[in-house]
């Protein structure tokens, strides 16, 4: 049988055959990439994108923060935008521009040092700015939408992309950005602060982090979506559904909801993605049994299932 390898274009990056992706993963599970690609710049990036055949499936995974990986693996090719892609600017005029791959507490800090407020709420976001920037990833009543000016994205072909918010139609937790799209960049603006004052801030975010999730765990994060947009009138929260119907502490195998924060999906060391996913539709099931509520997967889940393979 030809390897995918051979079928894949030349690269100054790295190919990386079999790369066991549960080493990347908050959750700590899941099965191996067929194929895992570190392109080494932008330029790299698009020439793969350009030279690889379509029928190749092609993932992106950031720090894997919000991303349950399946038992049995990725097909295809997974994309993890690290290096040069992590790297942030300060620009003048409180803007800030960040690669995709950097990690979105430390854009915060980048514009702290810089003098730029109102990117605080990122250093308790879990993930890079890739991921922010397809899901509008956001917290305590900010979003990514409320700070990025201008996006850079590569398509499918490796044709580079320019795009303002308004054209990604961002809502709660929603980008409209066309699947195919892989987030290189962005230029963020806020406004003059104090450094000082800025870290403040950043630091009781992160001390409210702390006594409200467990943030030491092997987790995704939220695992559902709220319901309903921040600000609708009698909002629903999802934990308080999930609590409701008896969610909190649920277990299957190793995985459960934790005690503290009973949307959050918890990994003792020994769940299987499996575990993982089949107490989240086990819970979210409950939920629209007995609520009526259908709770939306916030967690990424690609990959395929073991028995599904062994079919």
């Amino acid at each position: 049988m030809t390897s995918l390898l051979s079928k894949l274009p030349p690269v100054r990056g790295k190919y990386i055959e079999a790369a066991p992706l549960c080493d990347i993963t908050w959750l700590r599970v899941g099965g191996p990439a067929e194929v895992l690609f570190l392109p080494a710049d932008e330029s790299d990036l698009a020439r793969f994108l350009a030279e690889t055949p379509d029928e190749i499936p092609v993932h992106v995974m950031g720090a894997g923060s919000n991303t349950l990986v399946r038992d049995g693996g990725v097909s295809g090719v997974v994309i993890r935008l690290a290096g040069t892609f992590a790297k942030t600017e300060a620009l003048g005029e409180n803007r800030l521009r960040a690669g995709a791959g950097a990690l979105d507490k430390m854009v915060a800090k980048a514009a702290a040092k810089a003098g730029i407020a109102g990117l605080e709420f990122m250093v308790g976001v879990p993930g890079m700015i890739g991921g922010a920037l397809r899901m509008n990833a956001g917290c305590y009543n900010q979003e990514t939408k409320d700070v990025v000016t201008e996006v850079v994205a590569l398509d499918r072909s490796g044709r580079r992309i320019i795009a303002k918010p308004d054209e990604l139609a961002y809502a709660y937790r929603h980008c409209s950005a066309p699947d195919d799209w892989i987030f290189v960049e962005a230029i963020f603006e806020g406004r003059p602060d104090e450094p000082e004052a800025i870290l403040e801030r950043m630091a009781a975010i992160t001390a409210r982090r702390e006594q409200t999730q467990p943030i030491r765990e092997k987790t995704s994060g939220s695992t559902f979506a709220n319901p309903d947009v921040p600000g609708t009138p009698n909002a629903r929260s999802t934990w308080k559904l999930i609590d409701q119907v008896g969610g909190r502490g649920q277990r299957i195998g190793g995985a459960s909801f934790s005690e503290q924060h009973c949307n959050f999906l918890i990994n003792d060391g020994t769940a299987s993605a499996s575990d993982l996913e089949d107490l989240g539709e086990a819970v979210r099931a409950k939920v629209k049994a007995e609520t009526g509520v259908d709770l939306r997967w916030e967690v990424r889940r690609i990959g395929h299932r073991k028995e599904d393979i062994s079919q």
